[in-house]
């Protein structure tokens, strides 16, 4: 085979085999790629993709309805949207079996609360306390889901001899240990208002100091980062609050299955967008500015982060 040949079939094979080579280093899907490497964040795509999916069921059923009244089709029922339910449930599912590490980033986060100087005690409390909720929360979730699903047995017998002469029948109710699971994260919603109400006062102090300091250009970022994550962690748990206490009272409270879809759906693209903006590589400060990262305001778990 000639060089000129070989050439030619070079420039072939790089056409064919190297046609990514006229594509420019994509940023975007780097910090995708960055984002969804995470736990985190593979969780809020997820939950987005699931309660979409749940929010078009009953709208497909509705149009499927329609078009029989209409005569267009034999049956009022959406083929579709039974898939759509089935993929839904199977996310579900999926999300509850992954947030089986959570309890290890629970452990981390009160073991750095212990070690790292809090703004004010009341804060550091508030913290503790929810910390302590997702310890209920995390195992009582985690038993439900097996015992659900039959990976446990729902009763047993344990014998605590020689403590005990008779043998101790164990009983796990996979739908009471779920209920008290959510009442647990309830109790960290709930706390979380609190936590946001000392965020809110810490950050108008600070505002207040720095401006009769004269306020830089990268402190003014600075803050309008952290009260920009503070008004989503806020939008995040208004939205999980309702949802916090129709679980809690057996999924009695609100009597529209789209209604829950649609608060948890605010949650998941809410969530999504802080983590992606928190996951972006930091820009080139300008010259002469402080290149302080802001911290986050809260360290909120949601019920995707749960």
């Amino acid at each position: 085979m000639s060089y000129t040949k070989l050439t030619a079939m070079g420039k072939a094979t790089d056409a064919i085999l190297g046609c990514f080579s006229v594509f420019s280093p994509p940023e975007f899907i780097d910090h995708l790629v960055r984002y969804l490497g995470t736990w985190s964040g593979s969780d809020k795509l997820f939950a987005i993709i699931e309660y979409t999916l749940k929010l078009l069921v009953p709208l497909l059923h509705k149009r499927a309805q329609i078009q029989k009244n209409a005569g267009l089709r034999k049956i009022g029922v959406s083929s579709t949207a039974a898939r759509f339910s089935k993929l839904a449930g199977s996310i579900s599912s999926s999300r509850t079996l992954w947030r089986f590490w959570g309890l290890l980033t629970i452990i981390r986060w009160m073991i750095s609360l212990e070690h790292t100087a809090q703004p004010t005690r009341k804060l550091l409390n508030i913290e503790r306390l929810q910390g302590w909720s997702m310890f209920g929360y995390y195992p009582l979730e985690h038993l439900s889901y097996l015992v659900s699903n039959e990976i446990l047995p729902s009763r047993s017998t344990i014998d605590l001899s020689p403590f005990v002469t008779k043998k101790t029948k164990l009983e796990l109710n996979a739908g009471k240990m779920s209920l008290w699971s959510v009442r647990c994260w309830a109790v960290y919603v709930a706390l979380q208002f609190a936590h946001l109400h000392e965020d809110r006062k810490l950050l108008q102090a600070k505002y207040h100091t720095l401006r009769k300091a004269g306020l830089k250009p990268a402190e003014k970022q600075e803050l309008q980062k952290r009260w920009h994550a503070y008004w989503s962690d806020l939008v995040i748990n208004m939205a999980n609050f309702p949802l916090a206490l129709h679980w809690s009272m057996g999924s009695r409270l609100i009597k529209q299955d789209y209604v829950v879809a649609l608060l948890n759906l605010i949650v998941a693209i809410v969530s999504f967008r802080s983590g992606w903006k928190a996951t972006a590589l930091p820009s080139t400060p300008p010259t002469g500015s402080i290149d302080d990262s802001p911290e986050p305001v809260s360290k909120n778990v949601t019920a995707y982060d749960a």
